[in-house]
Formats: C-alpha cells, structure tokens, sequence
C-alpha cells in the first residue's frame, strides 16, 4: 500500500505563483491576440480565403515545424540558465542551432523542397500555393529570433524578471500592429505579405529586446549565482533537452498533418480558411494553461510548493473551461467571429460550432504543464516526449478516420482529433509524473 502522503505544514502564497504566473500569462495572452488580428487583417485584404487558407494550413504551421527544436529552449533555459558558465554553454548551442535551422527554413522556402513539402505531403490546394510560398520566404528571420529570444527569456524567468517577458511581447505586438495597420490603410497588398512582414518584424524586435535586457542579469546576478556541478556538459545535456526537441516537433506535426487531412475532407477551402481564425480564438484561452510550465519549473523547488502548484493548477483549468463555454454560448463568439475576425456569417457560424469540439482543450493545456513541469524539474524529460507520440498517433487515427468517411466537415474532425489527442496525453504525463509528484508530497 503506498505511504499516505503527509499534508504540508507550509505552503507556498497564492501571491508567489500569481507574482510568477501573470506576466508570463500576459506574455502568452499578448502572443494569443496575434494570431486573430493577424486573420483579421488578411481577412479584409484581398483574396481572404485564399491567404487565410495559405497562412493557416501551410506557412504558420511550417514555420512553426522548422523552429521546433528551439521551442523548449525557454524551459530548458530557465531550468538550467543557473550560473554564469551554464548560460554561456547554453548561449552557444542556441546560436548554432538557431542558424542550421534557418538555413532548414530557406532550403524549403526559396528551393524545389516547397513543391515536394507543400504540394506533396501537405496536398495544399493548388490555389494557395503562390500565396504560401511568398510568406514562407517574408518568415525567413522567424527560427532564429525565437530561438534567441527564448533562451533569453529563460535566464530572466529564473533570476525572478518573469515582468520583463511580458514587456518583450509587447513590444513585438507594437512592432506587428504597425505593419498589419499599414497594410490595412493600404487596402492592396496581398494579405498574406502583410501577415509574413508583420510577424518577421515582431519577432526580430522582440528578440532584440531580450537580448539587452538579460545584459544586466549576465554582469550583475549569474556570475555571483552558486556554481552548479558537474558543469553543464553536452551529453547529459542532450539527454534532457533531446526528448524536449522531439516534443516540440511531435506537437506541431500534427498542425501540418491537420491541414493535409482536412484538404481531403469536405469543404476543404472553407475549413482551411477558418481554421486558424479559430486556432487563434482557443490559442487565448490555452495560452492561461502553457504560462503555467515555467511557474511550476521555476517555484517547485521552493518550500511547500507542491500541494500550491497543484491547487493553483485545478483553479486556472476550471476558470479557462468556465470561460470558454460562456464564450460559446453567448453572442461573443459570434461578434468576435464576425466582427472582430471579419468572417462572413456563413463561415463564422461554422467557427462557432466548431469551438464545442474544442471545449476541454484550454484544461488539458493546464494540466499538461504541471506534470511536464514536474518531469523537467526532476529531468525526467523522456515522459513529455512518451505523451507527445500517443497524442500525435490518436489525433491521427481520428484524422484518418474522417478522411476514410469523408462525410463530416473538416474543421469538425480537426478539433475532434486535437481533444482526443490532449486528453490521452494529459493522462499520460500524470502517469509518468506521479512517482516523482509522490517523492515531492514526503519531501516537505
């Protein structure tokens, strides 16, 4: 019979997690709204559904594939930026590796490799595609931006600036707002130029902006920080971060898998086309939920910080749920879909349907990050990884399954086989955390 876990004399303050968890909040929410205006934009340019459908079913979910590797960078930075010859080491890999995969983005977007990537695999409808192709290549700076930007932001998150990410973001939202509304006030550049200009230019801001403000961290608090041993070295590094860069590119695979399935669905155009205006609207919500990985990295060790942690966790997956259902049903859903996103009634409706199949999604991402946060605290990274493959292999078996029936509209399946996919990765991220949340409970 397992030991009956002991209730904790102390615990960390609400106050502590909230301190921690609402710039990073802000900073995710901020990244939230970028998706939407960006459809909104494109949506009052010319051609909408064509560069809607391009921009949502082929260049953002490229993109996001080829950065992948570097998305973790921000965890496995804030998990180990602890001293100053760890954040040099760490500064070194995500320099190179930022580079060779910008180089992965300009083989794909301005060779051959495009025909063979987005005609072929994807199946993108033939359409779209010069519409794709001109903003893969305006996203050319994005790898290696947030490659650098999150490596950054890790160091500040673990030396308590967890406010200067938030600002970082805002300032890329500045730098965005200023294109999209230059293209707007224009009326004849195509949208998905505007789109690809706009996120570019954000993204290099923002990243500059990282960079100067962790110049104070770097001279003034890593060098005085405890030296950590054994020095970070490449090989136990790899062991944690390689099953981190794995969970990254599993998650987005499924993005471009998404689009390659709903083309072959019916109202292919149409499902294309509203898909990432509601991928933005859910992005809000789960946003709360993928905050929370680093405030549970970085406060675990404090203590009484558990039984907190996950008391805080059960409070922001049932606010997000909460909300997302009032939003479903009230006439908000139907004014942000048609009012603030631009969508003709016929398309927004489609979108507001669809938003039931999304439903638990914003209390997986939740939870997911406090049993991920809880594995990369003890650098058991492999579990993350585990879950990442048995959602990608049941959000693809659903896929697979709308396509053979080819009866029921995409969009419907998409979000179908995404909450499927999140709840067997939600439960298997809580089975393979559970020995070291045990651990955690007997330590206070």
């Amino acid at each position: 019979m397992a030991a009956r876990l002991r209730v904790p004399r102390m615990r960390l303050p609400v106050s502590t997690i909230h301190k921690t968890w609402w710039p990073l909040a802000a900073s995710w929410l901020l990244m939230a709204m970028e998706l939407p205006a960006l459809s909104a934009v494109i949506a009052r340019l010319p051609n909408p559904q064509i560069n809607l459908a391009a921009w949502g079913a082929v260049v953002f979910p490229l993109s996001l594939i080829i950065e992948a590797p570097i998305i973790m960078l921000l965890a496995a930075s804030t998990a180990l930026s602890k001293d100053i010859a760890s954040y040099r080491w760490l500064r070194r890999f995500t320099l190179w590796a930022g580079a060779v995969l910008t180089l992965v983005h300009i083989l794909i977007a301005f060779t051959p490799l495009f025909d063979l990537v987005v005609v072929k695999l994807i199946g993108a409808p033939q359409e779209i595609l010069e519409a794709a192709r001109l903003g893969l290549k305006l996203m050319t700076p994005w790898t290696f931006s947030i490659a650098y930007r999150r490596f950054n932001q890790g160091a500040l998150i673990r030396f308590g600036h967890s406010r200067e990410v938030s600002i970082g973001t805002a300032i890329r939202l500045l730098a965005d707002s200023s294109i999209l509304v230059a293209g707007l006030l224009i009326g004849t550049v195509p949208g998905i130029a505007v789109a690809g200009a706009a996120v570019s230019l954000g993204v290099i801001c923002e990243a500059v902006y990282s960079g100067v403000r962790v110049r104070p961290v770097v001279r003034d608090e890593l060098p005085n920080a405890p030296i950590v041993e054994p020095p970070l070295q490449m090989r136990p590094f790899l062991a944690f971060y390689i099953p981190l860069g794995m969970t990254s590119l599993l998650t987005l695979l499924v993005l471009p898998l998404g689009s390659a399935a709903l083309s072959r669905m019916p109202l292919a155009l149409v499902s294309l086309a509203v898909w990432p205006v509601v991928s933005g609207f859910i992005f809000i919500l789960r946003s709360m939920g993928m905050a929370y990985n680093e405030v549970v990295v970085s406060l675990l060790d404090k203590p009484g910080a558990v039984v907190s942690l996950q008391r805080y966790a059960a409070f922001l997956a049932g606010a997000t749920t909460t909300l997302l259902i009032l939003l479903a049903t009230t006439p908000l859903s139907s004014w942000w879909f048609e009012t603030v996103s631009g969508l003709p009634p016929d398309l927004a409706e489609l979108a507001r349907r669809s938003l039931w199949f999304a439903l638990p999604l914003p209390a997986f991402n939740v939870y997911q990050s406090w049993y991920q946060g809880i594995l990369l605290h003890t650098r058991k990274t492999r579990g993350i990884t585990e879950a990442v493959a048995i959602s990608l292999v049941v959000s693809l078996v659903v896929l697979t399954v709308g396509v053979r029936l080819g009866t029921i509209v995409g969009l419907y399946v998409g979000w179908t086989a995404f909450s499927l996919g999140g709840l067997v990765q939600m439960f298997w991220l809580r089975r393979r955390s559970r020995p070291a949340l045990e651990v955690l409970h007997q330590q206070v």
